[in-house]
């Protein structure tokens, strides 16, 4: 009888396996139960619920190597070596979804053990909402499956912008699992929409000069070369992510930039080896899921190899984060040019039938192998000096949450009495003009540590001596590029709630400048230099009521201070 049962299952799991690599991708619904079958009938894979998504569905962790127990399974993956996938968190790229089905089968089917392996961990799709509204039309550049789900969730988010703000309860259940599983690699599936070129699977590492020393070394030194040969040997050469300097890849290619409002780049602060994978669009569904499963397979391979540096390498990193006294930050590529061997198309600009302007055409029947000029060298523009702790006002709930998310320690200060700190004032920003992900984003942000201000009871103390010091200094710098204050959660405190009717402030404003000589000369010095204030009247009575007793002194101070 067990004979019999040991047939039907390689029967039915090769049958499985041809309906995960041809042009059709599971329902959310099927994938679930495919996935609780999996953990119904083999002992080594465990699907435990993690929490809930905007869509009210839940999201899934399947975990392979654990510990049949989910304290346990999730206490062994922090103490041993990780593998994190995400897959659809932009549900019309599924391949993810398809290429983990068919790694499992292909274990499961050769009866292959799992004890030389490292703890892996599948989110089988992380966007529900986006799995459950499903369509065949959405994405008219994309070659296959037949159906798929959508890019935004139940809220209509992008989740790939979303590791930061948290705008979405999925985001609050990802760093559930992160934190618990605290992954050494994350690996997270897309699909390319960009130029046509040669390559089923590119892909786009962590940027080097932002990660510690160990972890850039192993990475870029052997890690991404041994991929690189693992996928040519089985069909499937890389390339790096085609990021276009211009608008064709002979213009040069150059280095995404990961800020941790994405998946891989919230994972690379947090000191994990991060991929997001990006196959091309234009290639077909079952070829793209098959350079994804090569891909994932090369991890596993790569990984199984390295357990021992792979943890050198994240104690150093954890001690060399312990140890930073300054954080670097406005990471951007400088002009250093590199070359890259490139296997691309040519391309034409014949007038468009439709248009009748120019339009780019590629030439697949036109292949070419050539060298292209490649910006792969990124530098910071701003340093901060990092603080002994934040004190973040006690109000501010919505920012507590999200650092208690994500296991930052705290505590909550009961005896104010002597508690002073320097509070961070916001000088400049600009916001765009139309809303982003939900929200009008700030950038170019100045800010000061300004007056010693009086803590109050109830505020909360964040000490930096702790782990995921990066991941602190990034949110609560304002000047960060994916800072709360960036992501609108300290808007209300530049808003300014008094002001002044000009007609009554005149002459106060004439009093004003009779008693503060130096505040005159600075007003006629700024007339005669600025023809748009020495023409506006706003302006003037504006200037000397900025520096004046009137003013309120809370405006732009944000709550947060800083202990030095």
């Amino acid at each position: 009888m067990k004979q019999f049962i040991f047939f039907l299952l390689l029967f039915v799991s090769g049958a499985l396996n041809a309906q995960f690599e041809g042009n059709t991708t599971p329902t959310y619904p099927e994938l679930i139960e495919i996935y609780q079958q999996y953990a119904k009938d083999f002992p080594e894979i465990e699907l435990y619920e993690m929490g809930s998504s905007d869509y009210g569905l839940p999201i899934y962790t399947c975990v392979i190597n654990g510990a049949q127990d989910s304290v346990q399974t999730f206490e062994k993956a922090r103490n041993k070596t990780t593998l994190l996938i995400n897959n659809a968190i932009h549900p019309g790229e599924p391949d993810g979804v398809n290429a983990c089905l068919i790694w499992i089968q292909q274990w499961i089917k050769a009866g292959r053990k799992t004890e030389g392996l490292p703890v892996i961990a599948i989110i089988p799709a992380y966007n529900v909402g986006g799995m459950m509204n499903r369509s065949s039309s959405s994405r008219a550049n994309q070659d296959g499956p037949e159906e798929y789900g959508f890019r935004g969730n139940a809220q209509n988010l992008d989740l790939n912008r979303d590791f930061i703000k948290m705008d979405s309860k999925n985001m609050f259940t990802f760093a559930k699992i992160y934190h618990g599983l605290e992954p050494d690699v994350f690996l997270d599936a897309h699909v390319s929409n960009g130029a046509d070129y040669q390559y089923v699977m590119t892909y786009i590492a962590s940027v080097k000069e932002r990660m510690s020393p160990a972890l850039a070394d192993l990475m870029y030194d052997d890690m991404i070369p041994f991929l690189e040969k693992e996928s040519a040997r089985k069909g499937f050469e890389l390339s790096p992510y085609v990021y276009l300097k211009g608008k064709t890849p002979e213009s040069g290619i150059q280095v995404f930039n990961d800020l941790p409002r994405y998946a891989m780049g919230y994972a690379s602060l947090l000191n994990s080896f991060s991929f997001t994978l990006e196959t091309h669009m234009l290639k077909p569904f079952p070829e793209r899921v098959q350079s994804t499963l090569v891909f994932i397979e090369s991890t596993i391979d790569w990984m199984s190899k390295h357990f021992e540096e792979i943890e050198e390498a994240r104690d150093k990193t954890l001690k060399w984060e312990q140890n930073l006294e300054n954080y670097l930050f406005n990471y951007s590529l400088t002009d250093k040019k590199d070359k890259i061997r490139f296997k691309g198309y040519e391309f034409s600009e014949p007038i468009s039938e439709i248009t009748g302007l120019k339009r780019l055409k590629y030439h697949q029947d036109r292949p070419y192998e050539k060298d292209l000029d490649y910006y792969k060298t990124y530098a910071a523009s701003d340093t901060v000096r990092i603080p002994t702790a934040y004190i973040i006002g006690g109000q501010c709930s919505e920012v507590i949450n999200r650092l208690k998310a994500n296991n930052v320690e705290m505590t909550v200060i009961d005896d104010s009495e002597n508690w002073l700190a320097n509070q961070i004032r916001v000088n400049s920003f600009d916001s765009g003009n139309r809303p982003y992900e939900g929200h009008f984003l700030h950038s170019k942000i100045t800010a000061d540590r300004m007056r010693n201000t009086k803590i109050k009871r109830g505020d909360v103390y964040v000490p930096t001596d702790q782990k995921n010091r990066r991941f602190i200094i990034s949110v609560l710098e304002p000047e960060a590029p994916d800072s709360y204050f960036a992501w609108n959660f300290f808007d209300s405190y530049v808003q300014q709630k008094e002001y002044f009717s000009p007609y009554v402030f005149e002459d106060k404003a004439k009093d004003i400048l009779s008693h503060d000589p130096d505040l005159r000369k600075r007003f006629e010095a700024l007339k005669e230099d600025d023809k748009e204030f020495r023409e506006s009247a706003w302006e003037q009575l504006y200037f000397i009521y900025q520096n004046s007793e009137f003013y309120e002194p809370t405006h732009n101070y944000i709550p947060v201070f800083v202990v030095e």
